[in-house]
């Protein structure tokens, strides 16, 4: 048996306001997010129970952030799993537009 995690393909669709970490074939996880005043807002993050464990959070966050990055863009991390993972991902920490996080979450 192997411990391999399967490979995960992230797909954006921003007309949608989300992007889906799919893996052969079926749509593992999405994150929702809308984009308010030029700043990504991500509101949920969800991973059905028979993906949990396999990488595919982590999958969406990195390439969304990463997007956010190459875009130069900012987040305000509304969903605690990206705001969770921020914080254990320093490096993603000065995307983060924290005048309005603040101030949306105070």
């Amino acid at each position: 048996m192997s411990d391999a995690r399967p490979s995960v393909d992230v797909v954006d669709h921003p007309l949608g306001g989300h992007i889906d970490a799919v893996i052969d074939g079926a749509t593992a996880g999405s994150a929702f997010y809308r984009i308010v005043e030029g700043r990504v807002v991500v509101t949920h993050t969800e991973v059905k129970d028979e993906y949990e464990g396999q990488g595919v959070g982590t999958a969406i966050a990195r390439t969304l952030l990463d997007q956010i990055r190459a875009n130069g863009q900012q987040i305000v991390p509304l969903c605690p799993f990206f705001a969770g993972y921020i914080e254990r991902h320093p490096e993603y920490e000065d995307l983060v537009d924290r005048h309005t996080y603040d101030r949306l979450t105070s």
